[in-house]
């Protein structure tokens, strides 16, 4: 497991060589976040060391550290693996202090660590993992599940390509706990708009060799064939169904959750007039772009995935509530008051968050641009719909959180 850490500390150095001047700021507090994430694998380019640089620009824009407040950051990888993640987790509430966790691309890390975070009473900010469980039957008191999730994805995508013809699918989906809630709820999806579902396969998370489950697709003549997986497996799995002549022979390639970083691996000419759902765009507005500027000026250039850009709105939000009250430690409360204050950030405006803990924004139907319509590096996106925040996300009252009527 490889740790890093980044210390904000007080205002100016001075404060160091005046405790006194410390002593009279009765504000002063400490806060330690944890971005838990995938550092080294499929993942590492839609949070990784970018949801890092995400959390320390919000810490810089909370103004916190300009109060007085010591904030530090550390982050570790945690492969992908349920266990190491949870076992990070116990080792940084028992042992480091850490107050609350965030990133947790992969489903089956961020549900294990929200179950950790529920016992311990910290606080999980979910800005990566998409399993719409985290809201549903394992919502928790302590998390707060930020970006999107896969009914919305479903939602967005799925209807969008049933309604213009494509109305017999096939799945080939990442087989752990992300990829099958991707699956069940665009299947249900396909199911309610009147399309059918031909045949499914699973590939390991990591796959490199997507030719057998590739020609299963291909044999089954659907329409679509939906990539309920991520990251690299979703780049490897469309540049190897264009070798194989999928989309030649007249089916439709559907990544049920693409990344900005996909298409500027996969290029505009192998990615162009796909369509995908996501709640943020870096090109969207000038406060979006004001922050890739600063995002890219860390990261090589890179724009901001819509995860790391979660990343930064949910530890933006964690910060003034924790300000409200004047302590951190106390998990449930720092999450009872995120819910009390109305949501409102540069990359994903006005908001709220819900009893279940479902972050509630504005999702966005969007098509990658043709080679000719991009005016240059990261110019991918046009803006096909604007799905309201009330019905991007499943109701309130379907999900089964037993938390919901409390």
């Amino acid at each position: 497991m490889r740790v890093k850490k980044f210390l904000f500390l007080v205002g100016a150095l001075a404060c160091f060589h005046a405790p006194q001047a410390m002593a009279q700021n009765s504000t002063a507090r400490t806060v330690k976040i944890g971005v838990l994430s995938d550092l080294s694998g499929p993942y590492a380019d839609v949070g990784g060391m970018g949801s890092v640089v995400a959390a320390r620009l919000a810490i810089e824009d909370s103004g916190l550290p300009k109060k007085g407040w010591t904030i530090e950051v550390v982050a570790a990888d945690h492969q992908n693996k349920a266990d190491i993640a949870a076992n990070t987790a116990l080792k940084w509430y028992d042992t480091e202090g850490v107050d609350a966790i965030t990133d947790l691309v992969n489903s089956a890390a961020a549900l294990a660590v929200s179950q950790i975070s529920r016992d311990k009473n910290k606080v999980v900010l979910a800005s990566g993992p998409a399993t719409s469980d985290l809201t549903g039957k394992a919502c928790s008191p302590n998390t707060v599940h930020w970006t999107s999730d896969t009914w919305a994805f479903a939602n967005g995508t799925g209807k969008a390509l049933v309604k213009t013809g494509g109305d017999t699918w096939f799945f080939l989906t990442a087989d752990y706990t992300f990829g099958h809630s991707l699956e069940r709820d665009t299947e249900k999806v396909v199911l309610e708009s009147g399309g059918k579902v031909l045949g499914k396969v699973r590939a390991p998370i990591g796959t490199s060799d997507f030719a057998s489950f590739l020609l299963q697709a291909q044999a089954s003549k659907a329409k679509i064939v939906a990539l309920a997986n991520s990251g690299a497996d979703t780049i490897n799995a469309i540049k190897q169904a264009a070798e194989f002549g999928l989309v030649a022979g007249g089916q439709r390639m559907a990544g049920m959750l693409l990344y900005i970083v996909d298409i500027h691996s996969l290029g505009l000419r192998a990615a162009q007039g796909t369509v995908l759902t996501s709640p943020f765009y870096w090109d969207m507005n000038d406060d979006t772009r004001s922050f890739a500027a600063r995002f890219a000026s860390q990261m090589r250039g890179a724009k901001p995935t819509m995860i790391q850009a979660g990343t930064y709105s949910a530890v933006l939000h964690y910060l003034k509530a924790v300000e409200a009250l004047g302590d951190s430690k106390d998990g449930t409360r720092v999450v009872g008051t995120m819910k009390d204050m109305p949501t409102d950030d540069p990359l994903f405006g006005k908001g709220r968050i819900r009893a279940d803990g479902r972050k509630i924004h504005p999702m966005y139907l969007f098509q990658v641009k043709s080679p000719e319509e991009s005016k240059g590096d990261w110019d991918y996106y046009k803006l096909l719909a604007t799905i309201p925040a009330e019905e991007a996300f499943r109701p309130l009252d379907e999900g089964g959180c037993p938390l919901v009527g409390k």
